[in-house]
């Protein structure tokens, strides 16, 4: 099922640089100043791939959390519908409880 996260956004836009779109012709003379942009862009992208890195390591660790406090909830529901079976709420007459009512005056 496709949901937001998974349409294409402007995340997944191409730049001029990795289109290999050029507003000029190529001279042979701007071979540094290629070496310098790409070099650039792999500084960006390997600063990028490692805060996602961390992101997904992050992630990872709340989901592990979540799962734990699943657990937990799931055990002691288990134990409280353990003990709510063993319990009769009966009258010892029959009669059906009422709730006690008072009147507030502000």
């Amino acid at each position: 099922m496709r949901d937001v996260n998974n349409l294409p956004g402007i995340h997944k836009a191409r730049t001029m640089l990795s289109a290999k779109k050029r507003s000029m012709p190529r001279i042979q003379s701007s071979a540094y100043l290629d070496l310098y942009m790409l070099n650039k862009e792999k500084e960006r992208l390997l600063k990028e791939s490692e805060r996602v890195c961390i992101r997904d390591t992050g992630i990872k660790k709340r989901l592990e959390e979540i799962d734990v406090e699943v657990n937990k909830l799931r055990e002691t529901e288990m134990a409280n519908k353990a003990s709510f079976s063993e319990c009769t709420f009966t009258q010892k007459d029959g009669a059906k409880k009422e709730w006690k009512k008072k009147t507030l005056k502000y």
